[in-house]
């Protein structure tokens, strides 16, 4: 009680008496204001949108957030202040002493000296109600609205915080982010891949990356596709064996994981604790072991010998499908792993032949994790000129790919490379179960809502 009518007094002399002349307020994130070690009232400005207003005899608690953390900042404000325009969703500005709080619940709390409503919200109106839970289906229905949900702001600072990791794991190495392509004067078509673009670049630079939102007609509604997603892709050159470019591979996932762990903790445990309980032991597990390998011909000997019945018969020489994957996953003691040496019949032109008659496999390489099947796919390129010369002959595009060809007749050096589904990747990590929850505006067959 003492604190409270202390904390009243407070207030009241800075709404009822003239207060002097003081420089400037600093703007201050709300991140950056709860991370304030040993506040003692400087004065700072906070601007974000109301995520409660609760009011307690004459004292009035707000709590702001910008995006910038899961956690919001208290404000505590004279009741003078309160208006039916302080209402959930409403924007504001509030300035104020920032300082320690009386109350065990957050460090620090703003105590209000202005508070200027920026913009109304009609909190009947909008389609997002306080302290309710509600499903990612219905979310998925306001696009334009749903970030400002508590796990939508959570699951956008995960992708960009893992966006930054995959930035920071590439370029230490001097490795060269390649842009994408823009310039359309002859026919071209949207691609689902930077992979050539890449294997010309490596020519030059011996390891770069691209990342980006790639495209895919795929008439599915799935939880797995979407029409517009986004690309990690990489090429390695002087790259010989399959071994070294897992071993990129699982780097990339580990420190990438291991970084999101680190700097959004809050976010990552929203999504574990009340969309996928059990995830947070899921991906310790993934973590602290080493990824395994088996071959695709294993792999096929493995599904045929399950008591599981497939809706897909296993054989070799058929690729391998979403139920066949998560099922070597958890044939594997959920842990990743690689599939290796997939028939040549199955992969495309430019994967390196192993030379292993009858059989007839390529240098190819899948990762396949728990709960997603197929995170990871990538090759050995064929970097011999003959053997790619004959294939695209028997493929009918030696025409179209002379200029890839020219790559093999001028320094061609053995290389590889693979490609990561960004947003597959935020399921595996955050135990989402639909695609379309991890990206900011989801486009597939018959829906572009923005």
């Amino acid at each position: 009680m003492f604190g409270a009518r202390c904390l009243l007094r407070f207030l009241r002399s800075c709404s009822s008496a003239p207060c002097p002349r003081h420089k400037p307020s600093a703007k201050l994130s709300v991140r950056d204001a709860l991370g304030t070690q040993n506040a003692s009232g400087e004065r700072v400005k906070v601007q974000g949108w109301i995520r409660s207003v609760r009011s307690q005899k004459e004292i009035l608690f707000l709590h702001v957030n910008d995006g910038s953390s899961l956690e919001s900042l208290q404000v505590v404000a004279d009741s003078s202040f309160d208006s039916r325009e302080l209402a959930f969703g409403s924007s504001v500005e509030v300035q104020g002493q920032l300082v320690k709080s009386l109350s065990k619940r957050q460090n620090v709390e703003l105590k209000a000296e202005k508070i200027e409503v920026v913009g109304n919200c009609d909190a009947k109106a909008f389609p997002f109600k306080y302290k309710e839970r509600h499903p990612l289906e219905y979310l998925r229905q306001y696009p334009h609205l749903r970030c400002r949900t508590n796990v939508l702001g959570s699951i956008l600072r995960v992708r960009s915080e893992a966006t930054a990791a995959i930035h920071s794991f590439f370029q230490p190495s001097s490795k060269i982010k390649v842009p994408e392509e823009n310039f359309f004067n002859v026919p071209v078509f949207l691609t689902v891949s930077g992979q050539l673009h890449l294997e010309v670049m490596s020519g030059a630079f011996t390891q770069v990356f691209t990342f980006g939102p790639t495209f895919r007609a795929e008439n599915s509604q799935s939880r797995r596709h979407l029409a517009e997603f986004y690309m990690v892709e990489a090429e390695i050159s002087f790259l010989e064996s399959l071994q070294d470019l897992m071993q990129v591979v699982e780097g990339l996932f580990k420190t990438t994981t291991m970084t999101v762990l680190s700097n959004c903790p809050e976010d990552v445990e929203l999504c574990h604790k009340f969309i996928a309980p059990g995830q947070k032991d899921r991906l310790e597990h993934m973590l602290k072991n080493n990824f395994l390998i088996i071959s695709y011909t294993e792999a096929v000997e493995i599904l045929k010998q399950a008591s599981q019945n497939f809706t897909f018969t296993p054989e070799w020489g058929a690729d391998l499908h979403t139920e066949h994957e998560k099922y070597l996953v958890k044939h594997c003691g959920d842990i990743p792993v690689f599939v290796i040496n997939y028939p040549l019949a199955l992969k495309p032109f430019y994967m390196r032949d192993n030379e292993d008659s009858p059989q007839h496999t390529v240098a190819a390489v899948d990762l396949l994790v728990p709960g997603v099947g197929e995170l990871f796919g990538g090759s050995l390129r064929e970097e011999r000129y003959h053997f790619l010369e004959q294939r695209l002959a028997r493929s009918g595009l030696t025409e179209a790919y002379q200029w890839y060809l020219d790559l093999r007749r001028f320094g061609s050096v053995p290389h590889g490379g693979f490609g990561m589904g960004f947003e597959r990747y935020l399921q595996c990590i955050l135990g989402i179960d639909n695609i379309k929850d991890v990206i900011p505006f989801p486009r597939f067959t018959h829906s572009c809502l923005l």
